[in-house]
């Protein structure tokens, strides 16, 4: 059974403070292990985000202890962050665990990746500044880095506290404040940070963290005309919605990190064990939920037949079950609606002649659990093919040449994540340099660090999350000119 997790904090962060909604309204979140209620939280109607826009609005007033404050002292702030987040990171993977259904131990490492971006971000605080530029005529230039203002940022369920790190870190960074709405089926890790961004010492009204659902609380951040950037991870449908309130409202700045169908090539010549392993890793990695998912697995001709048998092997050899015991690397999907997605793409994916080599079926009754599933024999206008299935099924299909699977890889409306193994550098080449992906990995998948930028292009959206590329987008750029005396 699931582990006894305290629950410390189940309230809207607004101003520094834990609050009821205004209506008094909560909802309740779950545990995908055993569909079990875990909480009631508040929910936050669009009176709290007036509230909590309010309170990031004076926070970044001019003369504000924010404000006012030393880009060098920001970053000993976020560094006192980092390290509370390394203080609690027992107790945030044990909560992520029972709220997302995240294998305790995945939950743990990366716990480590998310307090060393905030120290990547703390870095950066007192070295954002503009340039000199030599004008023509009797004039001085330069160029002055400004932050946005007030930024909303609407994160996904699939990486709760690593999403809500990648989003306030640069805000942060740049001197932004704050409104976080996290996703209705986890909020409860997201309330923890805002409790350890009070306990670090940032003042009043700067960090806000918002639980609600995204047609009421999302909706009303993104309409509203005090804020000035929006900051979102999540579908590509709703992508669309936002770039439309975005118009609606005062014309707000926008990043968006959307869906992915992203191919993983793998060429003949590469070691076929060293393959697989990636392979596996690129799409069955936390329960195939994952927008950069290596979900469209291409495999050269020579190779195909192998590389199938052992990619079956790998798949049927995954543990999978309660999330909090040692050796399991799959949980349940995180809801009913994802499983019964993921159902149906298979279902329609054997009716379209696609071999079903293994998995397919949910586990048990209880919880949302789906078998490790492989499919080969994958055309490109299957469903499992086109659409994002976000589950742990593995498509498997065939190429022949380089030129080929170029063409058939970016025949995609997506375009976030791409890689390619061989040993063959000119083909890797060839292939990064032309791909339609906001990354490509050569040889390894999914290396995310701090220190990289990472978004999409096409369907998948604008705007980086990580490295310095990030901060860009928390950034206006302010030109100032001063007439210099001329002399007679």
């Amino acid at each position: 059974m699931s582990r006894n997790v305290e629950i410390k904090y189940n309230k809207l962060f607004i101003n520094n403070t834990f609050v009821d909604s205004v209506t008094k309204k909560t909802f309740p979140t779950f545990n995908p292990m055993t569909e079990e209620k875990i909480a009631d939280v508040a929910e936050a109607q669009k009176e709290d985000v007036d509230v909590a826009v309010a309170a990031a609005k004076k926070a970044f007033s001019r003369g504000s202890p924010w404000r006012s404050m030393n880009a060098s002292n920001r970053g000993k702030l976020i560094n006192k962050l980092a390290d509370l987040l390394d203080r609690d990171s027992q107790y945030l993977s044990e909560l992520e665990t029972l709220n997302s259904g995240k294998p305790l131990d995945a939950v743990v490492g990366e716990l480590i990746m998310y307090s060393n971006t905030l120290r990547y971000y703390a870095g950066l605080c007192d070295k954002i500044h503009g340039n000199t530029i030599p004008v023509d005529g009797p004039g001085f230039s330069m160029t002055k880095k400004e932050p946005v203002g007030v930024v909303a940022q609407i994160i996904p369920w699939n990486y709760p506290i690593g999403m809500a790190i990648w989003k306030i870190g640069p805000a942060l960074c740049t001197g932004c404040t704050l409104i976080l709405k996290p996703a209705e089926q986890t909020p409860l890790t997201a309330l923890v940070l805002a409790a350890l961004t009070k306990e670090a010492g940032f003042p009043d009204g700067v960090v806000n963290i918002l639980p609600g659902y995204g047609p009421i609380a999302g909706e009303a951040l993104c309409l509203h005309q005090d804020v000035r950037k929006v900051a979102f991870t999540g579908s590509t449908d709703i992508g669309h919605k936002i770039l439309e309130y975005s118009a609606k409202s005062n014309l707000k700045r926008v990043s968006l990190e959307l869906g992915g169908k992203s191919p993983l090539v793998i060429f003949d010549d590469a070691d076929l064990d060293d393959a697989v392993n990636i392979a596996h890793a690129a799409i069955f990695e936390n329960q195939g939920q994952s927008c950069c998912a290596g979900s469209r697995t291409f495999v050269q001709s020579g190779i195909y037949q192998e590389f199938v048998r052992k990619a079956v092997e790998k798949a049927k050899s995954r543990k999978v079950g309660n999330p909090f015991e040692n050796g399991v690397i799959q949980g349940p999907q995180i809801d009913k609606p994802s499983l019964d997605k993921i159902l149906r793409i298979v279902e329609e994916s054997k009716k379209q002649g696609a071999k079903l080599e293994t998995g397919g079926s949910r586990i048990g009754e209880k919880g949302y659990f789906v078998e490790p599933t492989v499919f080969s024999d994958v055309k490109d206008d299957m469903s499992c093919a086109l659409n994002e299935i976000f589950g742990p099924v593995q498509t498997i299909l065939k190429f022949d040449t380089l030129d080929e699977v170029i063409e058939r890889a970016n025949k995609t409306t997506y375009g976030l994540a791409a890689g390619v193994i061989t040993k063959n550098l000119d083909n890797a080449l060839v292939f990064a340099n032309a791909v339609e992906a906001g990354s490509v990995w050569i040889n390894t998948y999914d290396y995310i660090t701090p220190q990289t930028p990472f978004g999409g292009v096409k369907k998948s959206g604008f705007g980086k999350d990580l490295g310095a590329d990030s901060v860009d987008d928390y950034l206006e750029t302010k030109a100032i000119t001063i007439m210099l005396p001329v002399k007679n």
